[in-house]
């Protein structure tokens, strides 16, 4: 079987999606602690579906305020709350009261000319389709896209509650609306509701969990994904914050060497301020990066990332959507 080299495919997975909700639920209680306590230690994890969520995980807080049944009950509506939240382990807390990593763990920062998000082409592509249909119907839904170098040549979309004959002409729509899209000679293959159309979705139909949809989250599948996931963790989690300062590096040499392609490493050792590795590739040249202060404290000022801003990014992915850490 010959290997179609210029092929490359990305997803997108709607807000209503059940990994998504997990997301957003994990995100938006981080939220509610950083509102009353900045220094909130939070890593809160989302197993929800079929009319049952259960709420994880260790937070030590002095927020007091904190409604999760009120949180769940706004992003997935009535179902029973199963709650069981603990402190953080003290040992885990003595290496980061003294400034360090809370966890081992290696972080990828990613960067492309190829678009203005500074994403892959099918990335971008995937999401725009995504909202373009959210838009219309703003229930549980996934799109695919997979390209020819930079031309579209097969669609996948589900949605739920959309008839097929409507999703393939709102797809045709954004076809022909979208100026990122490059359609060659040969008409791209559309699979709208592929398994048929559905009225069941999000926790009615499927379990989700917080961070499981990690491609979509961070780079798409041609990119490698370092650390673990984002949503529910405070900024003393260098899985998240040092991820999110990995991309800030990676846009800011792209940008200094105009560059096309620019990859970054940055690894920690549980406890330990500084990175075992800050690795910085180049159009595939490999250097040590300099001038950034890479330490759990220092990236967490640099970025601001004490703030509540964190439901957000657990809708459409963390990078590509102008936040702060791609400025």
């Amino acid at each position: 079987m010959s290997v179609q080299s210029n092929y490359r495919t990305a997803e997108s997975v709607s807000p209503k999606h059940p990994d998504k909700i997990a997301d957003q639920i994990s995100d938006a209680i981080l939220d509610a602690h950083l509102r009353e306590d900045p220094l909130a230690r939070v890593a809160v994890d989302v197993a929800g579906g079929h009319g049952k969520v259960f709420v994880t995980g260790e937070v030590t807080s002095r927020a007091i305020g904190v409604d999760v049944a009120a949180i769940v009950k706004r992003l997935a509506g009535d179902v029973e709350l199963i709650e069981h939240i603990a402190a953080q382990s003290p040992e885990i807390a003595a290496g980061v009261d003294t400034g360090g990593a809370g966890d081992q763990g290696i972080m990828i920062g990613y960067a492309t000319s190829e678009t203005a998000e500074f994403l892959p082409l099918e990335v971008v592509l995937a999401r725009r389709l995504n909202q373009f249909l959210f838009a219309r119907w703003p229930y549980d839904g996934k799109t695919q896209v997979t390209l020819d170098g930079d031309e579209i040549i097969h669609v996948v979309a589900s949605f739920q509650h959309a008839p097929q004959p409507a999703l393939i002409e709102q797809i045709h729509n954004w076809l022909r609306s979208d100026e990122l899209v490059r359609v060659g000679q040969i008409t791209p293959t559309i699979h709208a509701n592929p398994a048929g159309d559905w009225e069941i979705g999000g926790f009615d139909a499927d379990a989700g969990l917080t961070g499981r949809k990690l491609a979509v989250d961070n780079y798409g599948p041609r990119i490698p994904v370092g650390g673990g996931a984002f949503s529910g963790k405070d900024p003393s989690k260098v899985d998240r914050s040092a991820a999110y300062m990995a991309r800030k590096i990676a846009i800011d040499y792209l940008n200094a060497r105009q560059a096309k392609e620019v990859f970054v490493r940055l690894a920690y050792a549980i406890g330990v301020a500084e990175p075992m590795e800050v690795t910085v590739i180049v159009d595939g040249i490999a250097e040590q990066g300099v001038g950034y202060d890479v330490t759990p404290n220092g990236i967490i000022d640099s970025l601001d990332l004490r703030r509540p801003i964190y439901e957000q990014t657990a809708r459409y992915g963390h990078f590509g959507q102008g936040f702060d850490w791609e400025k």
